[in-house]
């Protein structure tokens, strides 16, 4: 039996623009020993391509079939939803393209779906434009709903802000597709081709990477090289199979697998 890794990236390979330590001997490891792995990203704005070029930039050589994007599940799902449908898209690059990909059609009038992704260059008259659209019957989607950092200089009010906005003014609730929704969790497994039995989750986020894999039965590591520290691990009714200070202490087999 096959196993295989979903892992996330911002604080579990790099923070910000920096690697973490032995992240790019942890992912060399995984292509020597041919381990299937996917990065599992909430980020829609990035291509797959965009994504690989910026691990290449620190020193991490992939392929874009290594990539599994918040904007891919979004048009995957709303491809299996309603093929050849129509959106009315507040996003930048990877999200147009998924949508594009998976034949959904991007329209400035009437559309089934208004769809909420990163991004800097949409402006409030085009979000009003969308709140008009779901009044008159569209349906919200958001990419996923991670928070901002809060820290000052920040130059994106941050996803979770921006579909809160939506959702006060239109008084809809948005259906979210990314991490920890079920819709990502389960495309991304498929991505790779395993078995719920066959995946385990990495990340460095109880709310996001943990809870996704808790609810969908598969295996999860938190690293603590990101935003999660032990101290708050007794808030969450949930727990991760395994804890590590970050990628670089993490060896395989894991155990689990050793059990199969």
């Amino acid at each position: 039996m096959k196993q295989g890794l979903l892992i996330d990236m911002d604080g579990v390979i790099y923070s910000g623009e920096a690697l973490i330590t032995g992240a790019d001997k942890f992912i060399k490891k995984l292509i020597d020993e041919a381990i299937p792995f996917a990065f599992m990203t909430n980020n829609s704005q990035r291509t797959p391509l965009e994504v690989v070029r910026k691990l290449k930039g620190l020193g991490i050589k992939v392929e874009e079939s290594h990539v599994y994007t918040s904007a891919m599940a979004t048009g995957k799902f709303l491809s299996d939803q309603n093929p050849n449908g129509t959106a009315y898209v507040l996003g930048e690059g990877g999200l147009l393209s998924s949508l594009h990909d998976h034949g959904i059609t991007l329209v400035n009038t009437d559309p089934e779906f208004v769809v909420l992704g990163e991004g800097r260059n949409f402006t409030l008259e085009m979000v009003q434009r969308a709140v008009d659209m779901i009044l008159a019957g569209a349906k919200f989607i958001t990419t996923n709903r991670d928070p901002s950092p809060k820290k000052p200089g920040w130059n994106n009010l941050g996803i979770a802000a921006t579909t809160a906005m939506i959702e006060e003014a239109t008084g809809r609730k948005a259906f979210v597709t990314g991490k920890p929704s079920p819709v990502m969790m389960r495309s991304a497994r498929k991505f790779l081709g395993l078995e719920t039995s066959e995946t385990t989750v990495i990340g460095d986020t109880m709310e996001t990477d943990i809870q996704g894999g808790v609810q969908m039965g598969y295996k999860t590591i938190l690293v603590l090289s990101g935003i999660s520290s032990k101290d708050t691990l007794g808030h969450y009714a949930f727990k991760p199979d395994m804890i590590a200070s970050s990628v670089d202490e993490i060896t395989f087999p894991l155990n689990w697998w050793e059990n199969k």
